[in-house]
């Protein structure tokens, strides 16, 4: 058995290329990350995935950003999950019920993408909502640490109920700058003590993965938190962090001021990020499986081991009877407005 390497990459299309099968048999290569564009409808994803797996064991990991709202790369055919900030507001009315609606979400959320042979979904979000961060906006789930706390605590055990891993994001938090990272390098000039609020979610969630953002906290560090030993150390030292740290994508204008690509998997490497996304640039995935030679680490390898599931999923046909599923599909259909539910407005 080959373990698990560190890189994520991605494919172009639908189904796999032979270049595809070459690159995700290479020993470096840990996981894939899958986007609308490889989306077709339920069944075409099971057989993909299946396929996917059938090429390596242990088999990679196949993850995606499905947490809701506006990030929801599978769509047709999938329910409809609602943007994390909904489930904020009804905290703020019906805290309890709130949570447990978050749990029945999060269960959903797993069970589908479980079914069809998806691992992990980079959820959830954790940055707070400071009102200025148009990429994180209602993707967060409020703005009181406590309530982002209970929510994404409710979300991921039920994720953790249906066999899913989580991954909180972006730590140490991306609310409150306005750049998108995506298209430039945000820099939040708060001082440790003023950010204090953000982190407190990576301090008391009990989380699989994490990943930082491509933001640069000048106060602490002058490299972005996914290049930072400084952060990274946080995380595992103070934090007492031991699951799977996550670059976010390598390709992204936020991680340009590491240099080329495979500078920049160098230097997440060894701030000390466990698996490294290359995605959106199959150029750059070449570039890096030519150039880059990392030593193999056992510890890194079983630490994204660990986030394969460990129990069956449950088949597709049995979702819609599945009492779980049902109570997720009712909370949709509440904060859609569609059902009446105590405390929405």
């Amino acid at each position: 058995m080959t373990p698990l390497g560190p890189l994520m990459i991605d494919i172009a299309g639908k189904a796999l290329t032979e270049l595809d099968r070459s690159r995700m048999r290479d020993s470096r290569v840990g996981g894939v990350i899958l986007f609308t564009r490889n989306y077709d409808s339920p069944e075409q994803l099971q057989g993909l995935c299946e396929e996917i797996h059938a090429l390596r064991q242990p088999r990679l990991l196949i993850a995606i950003d499905h947490e809701g709202g506006r990030v929801q790369r599978f769509r047709e055919g999938f329910a409809a999950l609602p943007a994390m900030h909904a489930l904020g507001e009804w905290w703020d009315k019906m805290p309890r019920a709130a949570v447990e609606s978050a749990r029945a979400i999060g269960y959903l959320l797993a069970a589908e993408l479980r079914a069809r042979g998806v691992d992990l979904s980079f959820t959830p979000v954790l940055d707070l909502d400071w009102g200025t961060s148009g990429v994180i906006g209602n993707r967060a789930f409020h703005r009181d640490p406590a309530a982002v706390i209970a929510l994404a605590g409710g979300l991921i055990a039920g994720m953790r109920d249906a066999g899913m891993a989580c991954c909180g994001k972006h730590f140490p938090g991306h609310g409150w700058v306005t750049a998108d990272s995506h298209v430039a390098i945000p820099v939040d000039e708060r001082t440790l003590e003023e950010m204090a609020p953000d982190l407190e979610p990576y301090r008391r969630l009990k989380l699989d993965a994490v990943m930082p953002a491509h933001v640069i906290y000048p106060k602490v560090d002058a490299r972005p938190a996914g290049f930072s030993p400084v952060w990274i150390a946080k995380l595992r030292k103070e934090f007492g962090f031991d699951g799977v740290i996550f670059s976010d994508d390598l390709s992204m204008e936020g991680a340009s001021v590491a240099g080329g690509i495979v500078e920049r998997v160098e230097a997440a490497a060894s701030a000390g990020v466990d698996m490294l996304l290359v995605c959106n640039a199959p150029d750059k995935v070449g570039e890096v499986l030519e150039r880059w030679q990392p030593v193999a680490d056992p510890v890194r390898a079983a630490r994204i081991a660990r986030l394969l599931p460990d129990k069956p999923a449950m088949a597709w046909a049995d979702l819609r009877d599945d009492i779980t599923c049902r109570a997720g599909h009712q909370v949709i259909a509440r904060l859609a407005g569609i059902v009446p539910g105590p405390g929405l407005g």
